[in-house]
């Protein structure tokens, strides 16, 4: 007869392995059609809109060089496009726009508002639904030196960046339901920026760091029914959960090493993570987790690689529909609209 602790364990297993590691069932496809002789770069944003139409951000333009006094400056390196909800190609958006260089992340808002991320101009670009340009946040550094680089002066703690609105190489943007704008200023500074809805700053926390509210690289952001601010702790392989003031509340640590995130909307929110593959390594990682917002994990779907069913380096995961994703795969450069079963 086996050791009653032996049982017990066994027990234990049965009950845990199966909910850690259950596989969802679902299937890839490409459903998004480019004009001829255009094709996506590394895709780096995809969301959708009301309509269901989606929006892709992605590094497929042609950089100008320009130089200002001694410092070289670039525009035009990224291009954002819209697309129908049968996947047909509608319309370019921005074209030219004087911050769009290396594109990161796009959303959409509640009102279909165009948000637009880039890690080089140090810009959240907000754009109207037909297109035009209605809010900026952060500067681009322009021929005069703009205060954009991480702060370590005046006692802030190294990648905590000052306390204002300029960012260094931001990630993401999410809202509450009060309209409050949170940006993830993660890759040269590792914090989160909230702002009130009409774009004056209020805050920010955050610092590089394996602690509480320290941040590898913050490299998304999502916010909850309930206000709750969600991050995507990148290289520290978890995501840190929020006050809507900035208080630490937990850490989930079941989402993989999370490079995309996304909070799905609805009377029951799921929470999904990328666990994308290093950069360095094509072959590892790869699978996309769906939690519930305390992180118990649902299950996990995909896995790194080249294939259809294989994701490569995602970036971004639009979760509008939980049950129909579509993933932008920088690594891969393609966007996939992913149906789970």
């Amino acid at each position: 007869m086996k050791p009653i602790a032996t049982l017990l364990l066994a027990a234990a297993c049965a009950i845990a392995l199966p909910a850690a590691a259950q596989e969802i069932s679902y299937t890839n496809s490409q459903p998004l059609t480019l004009p001829a002789d255009t094709f996506f770069g590394m895709a780096a944003g995809v969301a959708t809109d009301s309509k269901g139409h989606v929006f892709v951000y992605t590094r497929n333009g042609n950089p100008t060089m320009t130089l200002g006094g001694s410092r070289a400056f670039a525009h035009g390196g990224s291009n954002l496009y819209e697309f129908g909800p049968d996947g047909k190609f509608i319309r370019q958006i921005g074209k030219q726009v004087y911050g769009f260089l290396a594109a990161q992340q796009v959303r959409v808002d509640k009102s279909d508002n165009i948000w637009v991320v880039d890690r080089y101009s140090n810009m959240v670009i907000k754009l109207d639904p037909q297109g035009r340009v209605a809010m900026l946040l952060g500067r681009k550094p322009e021929s005069v030196d703009v205060p954009s680089k991480p702060d370590e002066g005046r006692g802030n703690p190294p990648g905590s960046g000052a306390q204002s609105d300029l960012f260094q190489s931001p990630t993401d943007v999410a809202w509450d339901a009060q309209g409050n704008i949170f940006v993830a200023d993660g890759i040269g500074n590792a914090r989160i920026a909230k702002f009130t809805h009409d774009g004056v700053f209020v805050k920010s926390w955050g610092s590089r760091g394996t602690g509480e509210s320290q941040f590898k690289t913050a490299h998304g952001v999502a916010v909850d029914a309930n206000g709750n601010v969600y991050v995507a702790d990148r290289g520290n392989s978890r995501i840190q959960v929020f006050d809507n003031n900035g208080t630490y509340k937990t850490s989930i640590t079941t989402g993989g090493d999370p490079e995309a995130i996304c909070i799905s909307p609805g009377a029951h929110q799921y929470l999904f993570s990328s666990n994308s593959n290093p950069q360095d390594d094509l072959d590892h990682g790869g699978e996309i987790y769906k939690l519930e917002l305390n992180g118990t994990v649902v299950g996990k779907f995909g896995q790194a690689g080249k294939g259809p069913r294989d994701f490569g380096s995602v970036n971004a995961i639009d979760c509008r529909n939980p049950n129909a994703l579509y993933v932008a795969e920088a690594g891969n450069w393609r966007v996939t609209k992913v149906a789970l079963h």
